[in-house]
């Protein structure tokens, strides 16, 4: 498998955001291009040639770099969602009774 197709496989499954096993067989064995991400990833070659597509498409102006982040959070106590208090007794019910 060359590094082109193999590194089209790894962009593939993250765009996607699909399982290994469910890259496409064009792109070479799934086993192998996890094994091939997980190396590159390791020894850094991934982070290089990530670095160097985003400077020739931010040269080209393919990329836009204005971000908007919301690190809203929330918290709520678990009897604002309408837990008892006493735990998970079960109430009496107020419809009509079974006959």
């Amino acid at each position: 498998m060359d590094d082109r197709r193999g590194l089209n496989g790894i962009v593939w499954k993250f765009r996607t955001g699909t399982a290994w096993r469910d890259v496409p067989e064009r792109y070479g064995p799934w086993a192998t291009l996890h094994t091939r991400f997980r190396r590159w990833a390791a020894d850094g070659t991934f982070d290089r040639m990530l670095r160097a597509a985003q400077v020739k498409a931010d040269a080209a102006g393919d990329i836009e770099w204005l971000v908007s982040v919301d690190s809203t959070v929330v918290r709520a106590h678990q009897h604002a969602a309408g837990a008892r208090k006493g735990g998970s007794a079960t109430r009496p019910s107020v419809g009509p009774e079974a006959a």
